[in-house]
């Protein structure tokens, strides 16, 4: 808590223009996961890993609503548990260089900047022609996680608890678009001179970063990002409900959508407790009986 606060300070005195100015306005509202260049240069090894689901299971086949909403989050959460820990690592790393930074400009090592480039490229900051210190408040403000529940809750609702064909052909939990004719699945409802389609990723998990890349760089979302960074400017925990205002742009339904995320997400936080934390026990179990001298 301590590291966020040395930054914070000079968080307040960016202000949105500069951020405009500053950052690279996609054209398109896509997400692909293939141009993300790998963040290789000494970076820590991910905290969490998780298995690549390339297919999806059948959760039409569940009678019981909870016993169907549990097994759709047992399905997802390793995936987003996975992908926030990769975004933690990231972050883990940025602020370190950033403290560095700060006591002595010029502190940071070529590989290092390069590192940061790399970083800047993936979250879609300007860099050149840009100073440094506003480079780091841009990043640091993107390279956050997502609540888990905001994003199991996002998938329920865009995927149809994993039962839409854009879910079951397409891998696509989160209605993301893609414009390139033949990238995705053409949706039925599509008006007639439109040339989006609903994308095809290669795994779940490749449709998870996506997602997650979307709402961290997307000018849609830079308010929720804002909300994000309020929450650390105040040593507050990052929970769904305080961020889901920052999502009215992701349908047309503005705050009907809003207020059916915030319904789903009173309503499911049980369950997705009870999932993570049967997940938690589970690691340890296994953890456990994996250690030398176990039986």
């Amino acid at each position: 808590m301590q590291n966020q606060k040395i930054w914070h300070s000079s968080l307040l005195v960016i202000t949105l223009s500069a951020v405009a100015l500053s950052v690279y306005i996609p054209t398109q509202l896509q997400n692909t996961h293939s141009d993300a260049p790998e963040l290789r240069p000494g970076e820590p090894a991910v905290l969490v890993e998780a298995p690549i689901h390339k297919e999806v299971p059948d959760f039409t086949t569940y009678t019981d609503t909870r016993d169907k909403k549990q097994a759709f989050f047992a399905f997802l959460a390793p995936l987003v548990q996975a992908e926030n820990s990769r975004i933690e690592v990231q972050r883990d790393r940025l602020l370190r260089l950033y403290e560095r930074w700060q006591v002595d400009s010029n502190a940071l090592k070529a590989g290092e900047l390069a590192w940061l480039k790399q970083l800047a490229s993936l979250y879609r900051v300007k860099t050149d022609d840009v100073e440094l210190g506003t480079q780091f408040d841009l990043l640091l403000r993107r390279v956050d996680v997502v609540p888990e529940a905001l994003v199991l809750v996002q998938a329920a609702n865009e995927s149809g608890w994993g039962t839409s064909r854009f879910a079951r052909d397409g891998l696509n939990f989160f209605g993301q678009w893609c414009f390139s004719e033949g990238c995705g699945i053409v949706p039925d409802s599509r008006p007639e001179g439109a040339n989006h389609e609903v994308q095809r990723f290669a795994s779940v998990n490749a449709s998870v970063r996506s997602y997650l890349r979307n709402i961290n760089t997307h000018p849609a979302y830079l308010d929720l990002r804002v909300l994000r960074e309020q929450r650390r400017l105040e040593g507050a925990d990052i929970r769904a409900l305080d961020l889901t205002p920052g999502l009215m742009s992701y349908s047309e339904r503005g705050e009907d959508y809003i207020d059916e995320l915030n319904s789903m997400i009173r309503v499911n936080r049980p369950i997705i407790v009870d999932v993570i934390e049967s997940d938690a026990n589970s690691d340890a179990e296994s953890n456990l009986n994996s250690a030398p001298g176990s039986e």
